[in-house]
This record gives C-alpha cells, sequence and structure tokens, in this order.
C-alpha cells in the first residue's frame, strides 16, 4: 500500500453534473478504474507531487467522531462518508472514501484498515476486529480514541519538558556567536587604532571567537557526524538502556513508556482481547527496540507457561509496584482494573514530573543564560571603559 499516491479527479456523472475529489491508487490505470466502478467520467486526473504525512491526532479524531456518529444511530458506512466529506484534509478524505467503499463490497472495517498499515496500527486494528465481533463497535471506537489522545499528550509533554532547554541553549548560543563575530571585532579594530592590548577578558572572548571562524567548517562537520551518529545509536537497545539511567530523562521516557505500555494493555484487556494479543499490540506501539525485546522477552515466557507477574519481574524494567498490582490482578481475576491502575498512575506521575521540570528550568536556564550573556556584555564594554584611558595614552 505503501506505493499508492494521491490522485486529483473531475467527471461527470450519469446525469451530467461535474464532480471533484480525490482518491487514492497505485497507478493512473487504477485511478481511472476506480471512478469507472462509481460510474463517473473523468474529466481530468492529476497525480498530488506532495509526500503527505498521517497525523496521530487526525487518526484518534476520526474515531471519536465515528463513535459518536455510530452512538446516533448512523450506519457505519454513513458515518465514514459523512466523515470524509466534513474533513478537511483531502488524503483523508480520500481514505475515508476508500474505508466506506471496501464496506460496499462486503469487507469488514477491521480487514479494510489492515490495508494502510502506515495509518492504522495493529492496534487500531485490533480494537475495531473486537468491537465487530462483540457488537460494541462504538464502545471500542470511544475507548481507542481516549487512549490514542490522553498517550498523544503525555508524550508531547514529556517532548517539551526535555526541548525546551535545547531551544533556549541554542538561541543563548547563536546570540554568543553574533555577539562574538559582529560586535566584539569593531572594538578590537578601534583598539588597535591605539596600539593599546585589550583587556584580558575580552582577548579571551576574542581567542574563542578567532578560533570558531577558523574552524567553523570543521565544527559544522564535527557536529552532523555527531547528530548523524546519535540517530543511529538511539535506535539501538544498549543505547536506549543507558539513556533509561541518564537523571531526569531517564525517569521521564521510562515513565512515559510504562504508561502508554499500561494503558494498551489495560485497553485491550477490558476489550476482551487476550493479554498476549494485547502484548502483541504494545510491541508495535512502543516504537523503541529495547522496550519491544522486553516485552518480547516477557510474551515468550507466558507462551511458556510462566505467569504473568513472573515474566514481568524477570524483565527487570519494571518498578516493585508494577510487580505487586500485576500479581494481585492477577491472582483475583483482576488483571483489567490493576492494569488500568497503573496506567493511570505512571501516566499521572510523568505529567507531574515534566511539570516539576518545566517549572524547576525556567529559572535556572536564565540564570545560566544571563551568565553567559553577562560576561559577553561585560567582555564588550570593558574596552570602552578603557577607551579614555587609552586615548589619553594616545
Amino acid at each position: 500500500m505503501a506505493a499508492n499516491s494521491l490522485w486529483r479527479w473531475r467527471a461527470l456523472t450519469t446525469e451530467g453534473d461535474v464532480q471533484t475529489g480525490t482518491l487514492w491508487a497505485i497507478d493512473r490505470d487504477a485511478a481511472f478504474t476506480a471512478l469507472a466502478l462509481k460510474q463517473l467520467h473523468p474529466l481530468a486526473l492529476k497525480r498530488c507531487q506532495r509526500r503527505h504525512r498521517w497525523q496521530v491526532q487526525h487518526c484518534y479524531e476520526i474515531f471519536r467522531q465515528l463513535a459518536t456518529l455510530l452512538q446516533a444511530g448512523l450506519t457505519l458506512s454513513q458515518s465514514l462518508q459523512m466523515l470524509a466529506e466534513q474533513h478537511p484534509l483531502k488524503q483523508w478524505q480520500a481514505l475515508l472514501h476508500s474505508l466506506a467503499d471496501d464496506l460496499s463490497e462486503g469487507c469488514a472495517l477491521s480487514e479494510a484498515m489492515k490495508k494502510w498499515p502506515e495509518v492504522f496500527s495493529p492496534l487500531y486494528v485490533s480494537m475495531v476486529k473486537t468491537g465487530e465481533l462483540t457488537g460494541k463497535l462504538e464502545a471500542c471506537c470511544r475507548q481507542l480514541a481516549q487512549q490514542q489522545k490522553s498517550q498523544q499528550q503525555l508524550s508531547a509533554k514529556v517532548k517539551k519538558a526535555l526541548r525546551y532547554p535545547t531551544i533556549i541553549l541554542t538561541l543563548a548560543v547563536f546570540v554568543v556567536l553574533a555577539m562574538v563575530t559582529l560586535v566584539l571585532p569593531e572594538f578590537a579594530a578601534i583598539y588597535k587604532t591605539f596600539n593599546t592590548p585589550l583587556p584580558l577578558l575580552t582577548q579571551a572572548v576574542m581567542g574563542l571567537a578567532a578560533f570558531v571562524q577558523t574552524h567553523v567548517l570543521t565544527l559544522v562537520a564535527l557536529l552532523i557526524i555527531l547528530a548523524i551518529i546519535a540517530c543511529k545509536l538511539r535506535r539501538h537497545p544498549h543505547w536506549q538502556y543507558v539513556l533509561l539511567h541518564v537523571p531526569v530523562m531517564g525517569t521521564l521516557t521510562r515513565g512515559q513508556k510504562l504508561g502508554q505500555i499500561f494503558t494498551v494493555l489495560s485497553l485491550t484487556q477490558q476489550a476482551g482481547i487476550t493479554f498476549l494479543q494485547g502484548l502483541e499490540s504494545v510491541e508495535e506501539i512502543v516504537e523503541r527496540g529495547y522496550w519491544q525485546e522486553k516485552l518480547r522477552a516477557i510474551r515468550s515466557n507466558i507462551e511458556q507457561g510462566m505467569p504473568v507477574w513472573s515474566s514481568f519481574q524477570k524483565a527487570s524494567v519494571f518498578t516493585p509496584l508494577c510487580i505487586q498490582l500485576i500479581r494481585t490482578g492477577e491472582i483475583s481475576g483482576s488483571l483489567d482494573v490493576m492494569l488500568m491502575n497503573l496506567a493511570r498512575h505512571h501516566t499521572e506521575q510523568t505529567f507531574q514530573q515534566a511539570d516539576n521540570l518545566a517549572a524547576l528550568l525556567e529559572p535556572l536556564l536564565l540564570v545560566v543564560t544571563g551568565l553567559i550573556i553577562g560576561t559577553l556584555v561585560v567582555a564588550m564594554y570593558l574596552p570602552i571603559f578603557h577607551l579614555g584611558d587609552a586615548m589619553s595614552v594616545g
């Protein structure tokens, strides 16, 4: 399905009216065939050249609206058609129309969604299939939308907390470079006319500026190489293990992943999906080699007959609270409730930690950037303070 392209079309209906729209097709012939099946006579057909990205928030918002329409009494096909007509993005309009067309041909929604793995994760397919089998599609869609929205908000919160200091410090570096390369050299030129040495602090800053200007290409190349290495390493399970033990960042990352894992497991358990199938769904979602390896090992141990709580304990990445509640839930037959409690606990805790980090970093970064820029300002104005002495000596 990755080879599909989005096509814009203009065609005549059997009544002679002109209609326009979009559709997904592998090539031009397939697009013409799709239009012919709808009894449309093409007047114009053009491939959209822009690459289209599927954003998570659009996906869970569609399922939230789908649950509302199903609750209102509309059929699944009618709901998809209505969502397609109302959606502002052409790519989603075409996708929803495609799903509705598959339904009209007798295909189940879960099977139609399998054709779009780049859009719908295995969790979406599993939840929809469960809703179809149990007759609770509306409830499954609503729960899925709520879970995905909650996880998206948590992920965004953690990323914001970790990116904030990086952005502030990067801006500070640009300000420093601008002052060092544009302002300080002007004062150095003035001092040279009086044959007076620059103050020691200014000399040190100017020396740093000269070094940066001389080796700028080398430094840029080094930064690019480091960025490439970082991108490669972040996918490696061992590097992900190391990052989990980095203060602050590791705590936030671990909390976010645990919240995500237990939320999905709780959701799948409540929907009636087996625990092993739920683990498979989580493996596809976590998108981290280290966590995928741990979840795969847990699933393998459970398949071999090991208790669920013991399999989680053997993974050595879950807190004692996790093991205790999972064991209690497994023994009492209320595993779904315990998983929900764990999901809520880790989600709320990570939200609080992210807020605390942001509250702590704001004044700290102000002090750090103030010291850096203040030092530069002093280095820049020291020559001015000594300018009168230099002129009198001259």
